[in-house]
Formats: structure tokens, sequence, C-alpha cells
């Protein structure tokens, strides 16, 4: 057997038959009510549909400055294998499900267009694409699946229902109401089914045809239905539609609700037979699924009568047609400036009125953003090239402080603020001031850096530093600010400068960052830690039960080492005046570990352990000559200590040998130039 057949074997044991018959089944329209009766769900809404599709994934709560917050599982893209999640942004999608929950329910909000609102590139394209591709994957999931019919006519010609309606809709109005309280009986009021609307105008003109033909014996017309799975595609247009406005002279609102077919007007004889239309405007395809428009507020106003109606009240009108019940979630975005307009133009006050704004802004937490570049540029997708530890943190850091409002009070940084969002201490601040903090600024997050430019600036420092195999922080840091005077989106020489100054400060935190981390491999000796603790520990006991400490030379008792303690305990910045609290507290915590049966070691406290390290740099760094590095001239005692160093940052912190020496060079220059401040 050759190659060929091999491969068609492998994709033939690949292929699942039985999901293939599940997707195309066919019945009767019985077979549909007896489906339906057993479980509603295949005939909810589009917005029911949604809302279930994103909360199959499930949420987790957490306390974000006092606040409860749902992060869903959906926005982590798990169809996709998370190839278009969504850092950062949880308040935020939680008001676009509590939208969803709403329509779902029918308490008004699915009479609104949701408008995804925000500055370019912060992710509002993704979250409507999201929406779309995952509704396709539920569609084709037990779950997920729903039911539309076509129309066997006489001569065995398939008629397939133009707008994918719900089977439901074939039942008489007289008896409708009746029916679909039969089929509630067992279902959650917020979740009971409701079949609103009439056929469109092909399958009414059929419906009415078959009954006049069976003079109005409905069981009879039944025979000519064949309910049958819909799977919901975009690429076939199916459940799924697009719209992108262009220039005005091309606009044209047969795009939305479609267009008579001239070719069959000859066949029909009139151009209102619904036989000589198509039903195939992206209001028709989205029906009973997702409807997206692109930079809405760019439509003209023709178009948005279209919009007006069929958020308001379902229907849309064909032309040469009567108005036409359609049933799909609308979602529209938009950048700023185009919103500034909506909210100046008093003849856009109907939509305005219609529409529920969600702020898709810009991440300012660091550690998402770090998320949203490491997805792209890590080891696994980038596997020729090495990223230095820290490079994607730096540049993310940038693009944070471009996004945040100078702070108004309490003497605070900008950086120090990106520190407070992201989660980290900074003496005399509370959670209550980053909620203020929060609150004050009003417009964070919708004016900055966009995640594109970040992501361009790094694709382009790998392309040219090709041949050196790596990227650091220094080489990004420089494409980001010799992208500056080219960057299509400022305008103002104030707003680069001031962005130049913000990678200044990232440039300083980066030094004390490698200053931090170079000062820890040179401490990395875990005995001497541990005989420091030790001898810090027994001093500390010593001292808070007013004791004496045995000296290990001379045999005799002695007063506790008040300059080792000291010495310590300053490298953590513990002012003499709260040196006995803070002894008090090391002492409380090993106690409450021995009660737990644990044993105290130097680096389960994470505070402790830092003094302890940067006590022992400042012992062994004038043994260990780092500006050595800077002559030619090395002995074989000073290039071994080196080595060790340098292995320490490969093992322990993620470098590569070219990386490991660039830092070294470079806190190397830094002491050089006496700028030995420890953090």
């Amino acid at each position: 057997m050759g190659q060929g057949s091999e491969l068609i074997s492998y994709v033939k044991s690949l292929q699942n038959a039985d999901e293939y018959r599940a997707l195309h089944w066919e019945g009767s329209f019985e077979d549909y009510l007896d489906m339906v009766y057993d479980n509603p769900k295949v005939a909810r809404s589009a917005f029911q549909r949604v809302f279930d599709m994103v909360m199959s994934f499930g949420s987790e709560e957490y306390t974000e400055y006092k606040k409860r917050i749902i992060r869903y599982k959906f926005f982590n893209d798990p169809y996709g294998q998370g190839s278009d999640a969504i850092f950062g942004l949880d308040i935020h999608l939680m008001k676009l499900v509590q939208v969803l929950k709403a329509a779902a329910r029918r308490y008004g909000t699915e009479k609104r267009v949701i408008l995804l609102h925000g500055p370019v590139g912060s992710s509002k394209s993704t979250v409507a694409r999201l929406l779309k591709k995952s509704l396709e994957r539920y569609s084709r999931t037990p779950e997920g699946a729903m039911y539309t019919y076509s129309w066997v006519l006489d001569d065995g010609t398939v008629i397939p229902s133009p707008m994918h309606e719900e089977p439901l809709k074939l039942l008489p109005q007289d008896v409708r109401e009746q029916v679909m309280e039969k089929i509630n009986e067992r279902v959650a009021t917020e979740d009971r089914i409701v079949i609103e609307g009439n056929l469109n105008p092909l399958c009414r003109y059929y419906y009415n045809d078959f009954m006049e033909k069976y003079d109005g014996d409905w069981t009879q017309v039944l025979k000519h239905i064949k309910v049958r799975r819909m799977v919901i595609s975009e690429r076939d247009r199916t459940g799924i539609g697009t719209f992108q406005p262009k220039d005005e002279k091309n606009q044209d609102s047969t795009e939305l609700t479609g267009d008579i077919n001239y070719r069959k007007i000859a066949e029909y004889g009139s151009d209102s037979d619904p036989r000589a239309f198509n039903f195939d405007g992206e209001f028709n395809v989205a029906n009973r699924g997702i409807i997206e428009f692109i930079e809405v507020l760019k439509l003209d106003v023709a178009f948005l009568y279209d919009l007006l109606t069929a958020s308001q009240e379902h229907v849309i009108k064909p032309k040469k047609f009567a108005q036409t019940d359609i049933d799909e979630v609308i979602i529209g975005h938009t950048n700023e400036p185009e919103f500034r307009k909506l909210q100046s133009n008093e003849f856009m006050e109907a939509l305005r009125d219609r529409t529920i704004r969600i702020d898709i802004p810009y991440i300012t937490k660091l550690s998402e953003e770090i998320k949203i570049y490491e997805k792209d540029f890590n080891p696994r997708k980038i596997k020729e090239m090495h990223i230095a530890p820290h490079t994607i943190e730096m540049a993310s850091m940038w693009a944070i402080l471009t996004r945040l409002e100078e702070p108004k009070k309490h003497q605070l940084t900008l950086l120090q603020k990106l520190k407070l969002y992201n989660g980290q201490m900074v003496p005399g601040f509370t959670e209550d001031n980053v909620k203020e903090l929060r609150k004050e600024a009003v417009r964070e997050g919708l004016s900055g850096i966009s995640p594109r430019y970040i992501q361009d600036k790094l694709s382009n420092a790998l392309v040219k530093y090709a041949d050196e195999k790596y990227i650091n922080p220094f080489m990004v840091m420089n494409e980001l600010d010799a992208g500056l005077k080219h960057h299509g989106l400022l305008n103002s020489e104030d707003e680069k400068k001031r962005y130049k100054e913000l990678l200044g400060v990232v440039k300083e935190e980066y030094e004390n960052i490698v200053k931090s981390e170079v000062q820890r491999a040179i401490s990395a000796d875990e005995e001497a830690i541990r005989n420091l603790a030790g001898n810090y520990i027994e001093n500390v006991k010593a001292y808070t039960q007013k004791e004496k400490v045995k000296n290990k030379y001379t045999g005799n008792y002695e007063q506790p080492d008040e300059n080792l303690m000291r010495a310590i305990e300053e490298k953590i910045d513990i002012p003499e005046s709260r040196k006995d609290d803070f002894r008090r507290e090391i002492m409380n915590y090993i106690g409450a570990l021995a009660i737990e049966g644990k044993t105290f070691e130097f680096n389960t406290n994470a505070r402790l352990q830092k003094a302890l390290e940067l006590k022992l740099f400042e012992d062994r760094k004038d043994s260990i000559k780092l500006t050595s590095l800077l002559s030619n001239v090395m002995d074989e005692k000073a290039q071994q200590q080196i080595d060790i160093v340098k292995e320490r940052l490969i093992k322990n912190h993620g470098y590569n040998e070219a990386s490991a020496t660039d830092v070294l060079n470079f806190v190397a220059s830094i002491f050089a130039r006496g700028d030995v401040k420890d953090r």
C-alpha cells in the first residue's frame, strides 16, 4: 500500500461518522415536537443560546479592592485553545454577560444593540470574534443543538427556509400559545421558551399555498416539512452575519435585508413574488445567531433605520415585502472618536437610546498585559530565539504607564500607581486608596499605547536581532522608542515626549530589577544564608526574651548582637522605631509554624529572605569583583566566581549564556559608576 493510501486510511480513522450523522439529522415535524417536549432548550432564542454558551464553561469568583468579581472561563477561549483569550477585562466582560443574561430572560436588553466601545486595539473585535466562532462550535455540540426546516414540493424539490427559521414558527397562531404552555410546564420561569413572529415571506408563501391545497388541513401541510439539524457557520452564511460600512457612494441597504433576483422575475412574473427574492442580506443570514457591525457608527443613516427596527422591534423590511421577523444578537463596535460624534449628533438620538454601551478599554494591570504577549512570544512558538527575562515585562510596563492618568493626590508616582494596580504593596497605601485612585481616573485605559504597537515592535526586534539569537529589554525598548517618530496615532509632540520620558522610567526600574537579580545570584548560597538566618533568629529570640546568647567560640554568654540584627533589618527598611515590632512578628510567626508542626526555614518568610540575601550580598560584593568584567584582565579565581553567578542566573532566573553575560556587564557598569543603592 502506497503512502497516499496510508494517509487516506489515517484520515478515515480520524473521522467520526456518528458525529456526522448527528449533525445531519433529518426528521418530521412530529419528531421535532417530541424532541422539544423532551428538551425545550433546542428551541431557545438567540440570546438564550449565546448566554447558555458563555455559562456552560463555568466561572470563578475573586475579590479585588473589596469588590466581588466574576471571571467567566468562556473568555479564556476554550474552543480555540486560548488563541482569542481576553485578559484583564473581567469587570467589563461581567457587564457584557449581565446584558446577555437580562436579554435571555427578556427583561428588555434583547431590544438593544450591544455597542462595544474603546480605543483601537483594545480587543473589541476579539470579543465579537470569540462570540461568533464559539457559537459555531457550540451549535455542533449536543448541548447547543438547534434545528430548522425545509419545504419538500410535490415534484421532490427541496426548498430550505432561507432564514433558517425555528420550526415551531410553523405552529398556527391560534394554537401556538397553548402548545408553548405545554412545552414550558417543566421549564423554570426565567428559561421559558417563547416563539414570536411570523414566517418569512418565502415560507409564508409555501405555507399558504399548501393550506389552500389541503383545504386548511394543517396536518397535511406538515407532510411537506422536513426538519433538519442546523449548524451555525459564518463561511456558509448560516447564523452569523458580519457587516462593514463602505464609502457612502457604495452603501446599499439591500446588503442587510436582501434583494430582488431579477433573473427569476421572468419565471415568476412579479418582483413581489417571494420566490424571486434573495433573502441573503446580513440580517437574513444571521437570523437565530449573531450579527456583527464593524465600526457601526460609520453606517449611513439609511442603514441606521434598519438597525433601529431590527433591535427594537426584531423586524427588518425587505424590499417589496412586509416587515419580516428576526431573532439575533446584534453587536456593534466603535472607537472613541466615532463615539464622541454619536454623542454630539442630535440626529443620532434614537440610536443612542437603543444601544447598551460596554466599555472595552486597554488593560491597566501589568500581569494581565504580559499575558497578551506571552501568548504569542514564548519558547513553544519562537524556538530559534531566546527572549531574555523581563523583556516582555518591561514592554508591558511601558504600555501600561502610557494608559494611566497622573495621580491627583497622595504624593504617588505613576510607577507606584502601576504597582498598586498590579496588586503589589506600596508602603502607606491600602485597598481603599486603590479604589479611590480608580474612581478618580474616569478615562483611564481609553488612551495610550495599543497592544498592537508592542506586538509589532517585539516582532521587529526578533527579526532585527536574529543573528544574535536572542533579544533583551534594551533591544525592545530601543525599537519602542524609534517607532514613536512614525506612530500613526500620535499627532502631538508633547504626547511623544511624555512617552519617551516614560521609557526612561521603565529603564530605571529595569536597572533596579536586574541589580536585585544579580544580588540574589551572588548571594544564592543556601548554606551561607541558612547559617546567617540561624544566627539572626538566635539573637532575635534572646532579645525578645531578654536573654543572653552563648558565643560558640568562647563559650561566654553575651548580649544579643544588635549590629547584626540591625544590619539585616535595615535591608528591608525596618526603622529603629519598628525593630521591636518586627522581631516579635518573626518570633510569633515561628511559634505559629511550630503549633502546626512545621519547621521554620529562611525561605518561609519572603521579607526576611530578601533581607538575608541583601546582607549576604553586601558581605560578598567586594570579594566577587563584577567590575573586573569591564576590563580585559581577570584572574582565574575571579572568572570562576563570575561563572558561578552566571550559572545561577541561567538556572534560577531563565537567562541563557549571552543574556546572562549582558546582564552581568550591565550591572557591573552600574557598580562602576558608584550606583550601588540597595533595593
